[in-house]
């Protein structure tokens, strides 16, 4: 990865990687290029009655993860994992800018394209980018904090001047909005924000009026907040709801999330949004992941965890999800990725596959239904998202997050619907089970996803 996954401890990794994309506004979009969803906590409540079906399509699109071809690894190697996994973004900067739009012809990836303040030769990429196709938002620099950048003759980061850290982000948003080609693409926030010494004011995506910021009332930096709050935690723990918490845009506990970078600045304690704005800001997520050797439960909970994490981030209203990393030891030393040293596929790579693989959709502009039904006794960590395919079926997804308990549950539909399949994501993309004409559903919910899909 190009950053530690320690958070605020500001470990500087062995192999300093350059990657992905990131910034923020409160400015809405429309394009042909951007996809209608919510940016907020997506409202389903499975308490009983009709509940509105969310894109399966859209959900899709929000799943993305790191790659390291800008640092000169073979983006050829890549094309079978992003094909198997079926994830859809990825997040990479432009040194080596023909290896990604390779890697887009090959397999249909868009790409998160990430900044390090080399504005002329940056802008030119991601024009290149989104003529082709490959562009997907166009995001700040990575991590000043662990990662200093140079603009204009000044350096800036670490614990230092922070104000060209600020004027790149500013003049990125600026030259990207003000561009015929680029205009329309969204530009993430620079990652970790919360980090700077004095206030720039990068805990806002525009500056309000009487913020008392170092740059002045108005400053545009972002359309979206970008953080990376590491499911893995800062303390390395594995307890309930680990995704879910990790997910909570007002929390301020173990994950280094959107109330530290965008509510109360972790280092100099600067305000930001309240919690009410922070619930509904625009979001992204560029890093998050898990360790199969350093985070407890190896492979196993690796896999079931990352699921977790990309429902989880969706349902809580992050508009996209970057995994780090696709394969392990290319951006930092460690076993984050989904797949080994030896492009061999981890179980997270497995998991992932079958889910995208049991929702397999792309039309994201069809209507979408209701669907009546309940859960009743369902326990806190466990949590339910209803999608919906452009042909008709419902995809109820309901996962997990109990570390050592079980949940058996029976979910009850108010009519009767004549075929109901379900299906364990740690399985197989096969049904385990298939119904006819019922009106209930036993599960028994553990750790990770199981999905009933509906067909009337």
């Amino acid at each position: 990865m190009v950053r530690s996954q320690f958070g605020k401890q500001e470990v500087i990794p062995v192999s300093v990687g350059r990657i992905i994309f990131g910034l923020f506004s409160t400015i809405c979009l429309s394009s042909a290029v951007w996809e209608p969803s919510s940016d907020t906590a997506i409202a389903q409540t499975s308490a009983g009655g009709a509940v509105e079906a969310v894109s399966a399509a859209a959900f899709l699109n929000s799943m993305g993860i790191n790659v390291h071809v800008a640092q000169g690894y073979d983006g050829g190697k890549y094309v079978e994992p992003l094909k198997y996994t079926g994830i859809r973004n990825i997040r990479d900067s432009g040194e080596r800018l023909s290896g990604l739009l390779r890697l887009h012809e090959a397999t249909g990836v868009k790409v998160d394209f990430l900044s390090w303040c080399q504005l002329d030769e940056e802008i030119s990429s991601a024009r290149q980018l989104a003529s082709a196709g490959a562009l997907l938002a166009i995001e700040g620099p990575n991590e000043p904090n662990n990662f200093l950048i140079t603009y204009k003759g000044e350096k800036g980061g670490h614990k230092g001047n922070w104000l060209p850290v600020a004027q790149c982000q500013r003049d990125l948003y600026k030259t990207v909005k003000a561009d015929k080609v680029l205009g329309t693409y969204p530009v993430f926030n620079m990652s970790e924000g919360g980090a700077e010494p004095t206030n720039v004011g990068l805990q806002y995506l525009t500056i309000p009026e009487g913020a008392h910021t170092d740059m002045p009332d108005g400053t545009q930096y972002a359309d979206y907040a970008n953080v990376h709050n590491y499911v893995s935690s800062k303390k390395v723990i594995y307890d309930d709801n680990q995704a879910w918490q990790a997910a909570d845009p007002t929390l301020d506990d173990e994950w280094d999330g959107l109330y530290g970078e965008y509510g109360l600045t972790w280092r100099g304690k600067f305000p930001g949004y309240s919690e009410a704005q922070l619930k509904t800001l625009p979001r992204v997520t560029t890093e998050t992941g898990w360790d199969t050797r350093g985070n407890p439960g190896g492979q196993p909970v690796q896999g079931k965890v990352l699921v977790n994490t990309y429902l989880a981030q969706f349902k809580r209203g992050w508009r996209y999800t970057f995994i780090y990393e696709l394969i392990d030891g290319e951006g930092s030393e460690g076993e984050q990725g989904i797949y080994t040293a030896q492009y061999a596929p981890k179980l997270a790579a497995t998991y992932i596959h079958n889910l995208t693989t049991i929702l397999a959709d792309n039309d994201i502009a069809a209507p979408m239904g209701h669907l009546n039904y309940s859960i009743p006794g369902a326990p806190g960590a466990v949590h339910d998202l209803l999608l919906q395919k452009a042909n008709g079926a419902f995809e109820l997804v309901i996962w997990g997050e109990q570390v050592k308990q079980s949940a058996n549950l029976v979910v009850h539909f108010t009519e009767s619907h004549k075929t109901v399949k379900v299906y364990d994501v740690t399985m197989a993309v096969d049904p385990i089970q298939t119904y006819s004409d019922v009106k209930s559903v036993p599960l028994v919910i553990t750790d990770h996803a199981m999905i009933i899909e509906v067909v009337n």
